[in-house]
C-alpha cells in the first residue's frame, strides 16, 4: 500500500492554497472577459470582417484573372494591339449601339 502521508509542512499548504487560489482568480477573471457581450460581439465583428475580407480578397482574384485573360486575347505578348481581334469586336459594339438608338427612335416615333 503506498504511502499517503503528505510530508509538507502547514506553511507549504498554505503557500500552495494562496498560489492556487491566485491561477483560479485569474482563470475566473479570463472566462469573465471571454464571456462578456462586449467581447463577444468583438469576436463576432472581428469573424465577420475576416470573412468579408477573405470574399473579396477571393473576388479580387477572379476579377484579376478574368482581367488578364481578356487582355490577353487582345494584346500579343510584346504588349501590341492585335489588330486581327480588335476589329471585328468594334464593328460587333458598333453594330449593338446602332441597332439600340434605332429601335430606340422607332419607339419614339
Amino acid at each position: 500500500m503506498a504511502d499517503t502521508a503528505d510530508t509538507r509542512t502547514p506553511a507549504e499548504i498554505e503557500a500552495d492554497i494562496r498560489r492556487r487560489r491566485e491561477v483560479l482568480a485569474e482563470t475566473l477573471d479570463e472566462i469573465g472577459v471571454r464571456v462578456h457581450p462586449k467581447t463577444l460581439v468583438g469576436d463576432a465583428k472581428a469573424k465577420v470582417a475576416s470573412n468579408i475580407d477573405h470574399t473579396l480578397g477571393r473576388a479580387y482574384v477572379q476579377v484579376n484573372r478574368v482581367v488578364s485573360d481578356v487582355r490577353a486575347q487582345f494584346v500579343d505578348t510584346e504588349g501590341a494591339p492585335r489588330l486581327e481581334r480588335i476589329v471585328p469586336v468594334a464593328l460587333v459594339a458598333v453594330g449593338v449601339v446602332g441597332l439600340l438608338t434605332l429601335s430606340s427612335r422607332r419607339r419614339r416615333g
